[in-house]
């Protein structure tokens, strides 16, 4: 095990396509350059926003290099490294470790699912072999879930495994793994990729996230982290509110992650045409999103309005939709957060 603790908001590198759906390297480096000046802790190129499963092995370690190369060593970088099976992941750790990035991030296997014993098996095999630091990624809508006893038991067994990043928004799920690993790993980081649970979830001992909407407002989500940490709780919780707001409009109102590219379109970098072919309803549909999410960025000083004006975004009155985390929910989560943290007189 090398490097520092994983911590802070590592931002998921959405990446930029030419007119024929190549990469677009010019773009994807000034997207680096805006990221880091704008307050980001780290990068992490080839995760689920950044389309990882829509490139070859080629293309994603051309990615990797890129975002590794233009980042100078200025921040680090957890690099996604999941392919179709151990051999193949293991010589992209093995690439990555020659890159210089600080860590890999591993989905659990997709596609099959798999029992909690095989997907153990998976990381055992390579925390064993690993040359690079490993991040578990759980993201159970898409991939095996990874459980809390595996967790603990590759946490202990393997010192490569040196972190989660957890995307289900499963707040008692982080806590169980959080009071299951850190009496024997205290080094060991939890990362959180929910952003609609930022603020909760830092507060019940999450160092930080993988969070998609720092790739569209690093500069919220990095003060959300920031003021959460000060304990700052009012300023932190009205934070949360707007991004909850604007993650859900990106995640909810277009395909995932197209919302996202139309919201860093909207601040000034040519995204290109995706590589998923889309009917011209979407098309017509996202057309309509970039209004909305113009409007939600222009609240804050982001963007300009659009020339129709805007109509107030009232945030209490959002319907709720399936998957949602609701303000409501949010301050119930915070109360009983800081209740249980005065109780054990950390406030």
């Amino acid at each position: 095990m090398s490097g520092s603790r994983l911590q802070g908001i590592f931002t998921p590198n959405l990446v930029p396509y030419q007119a024929d759906g190549g990469i677009n390297e010019g773009e994807l480096r000034r997207y680096v350059d805006w990221l880091i000046d704008r307050g980001v802790h780290g990068l992490y190129p080839n995760g689920s926003t950044g389309e990882f499963t829509r490139f070859t092995p080629e293309e994603r370690r051309r990615i990797g290099a890129i975002v590794a190369d233009q980042t100078r060593g200025r921040v680090p970088i957890l690099a996604g490294a999941a392919e179709a099976n151990v051999r193949e992941t293991l010589a992209a750790c093995e690439y990555y470790a020659d890159l210089g990035v600080r860590a890999v991030a591993i989905v659990a296997p997709f596609y099959y699912k798999l029992s909690p014993g095989s997907v153990y098996a998976y990381f055992k095999e390579i925390g064993r072999n690993t040359p690079i630091d490993v991040t578990l990624y759980n993201i159970p809508l898409f991939a095996s879930p990874i459980d809390v006893p595996t967790v603990q038991r590759l946490a202990e067994e393997c010192e490569r495994i040196i972190a989660i990043k957890d995307s289900s928004g499963d707040i008692p799920h982080m806590i169980r793994m959080i009071k299951a690993v850190r009496p024997n790993r205290p080094e060991f980081s939890f990362l959180t990729g929910w952003d609609a649970a930022l603020m909760p979830l830092l507060l019940v001992g999450c160092d930080g996230g993988t969070n998609a909407s720092s790739g569209v407002v690093p500069e919220l989500t990095r003060k959300l982290y920031e003021l959460t940490l000060a304990r700052q709780l009012d300023d932190a919780r009205d934070l949360q509110y707007d991004l909850v707001t604007l993650f859900d409009t990106m995640l909810y109102q277009a395909e995932f992650p197209d919302g996202f590219r139309a919201a860093v379109t909207l601040r000034g970098f040519q995204m290109g045409q995706g590589r998923q072919p889309l009917s011209e309803k979407q098309h017509a549909d996202l057309s309509a999103l970039s209004n909305t999410l113009q409007c939600l960025l222009a609240a804050h000083g982001f963007a300009d309005q659009p020339v129709k004006g805007c109509t107030p975004v009232d945030v209490w009155s959002t319907p709720p939709q399936a998957g949602k985390v609701q303000p409501d929910e949010i301050s119930r989560i915070v109360q009983s957060v800081v209740a249980e943290l005065k109780g054990r007189g950390m406030m």
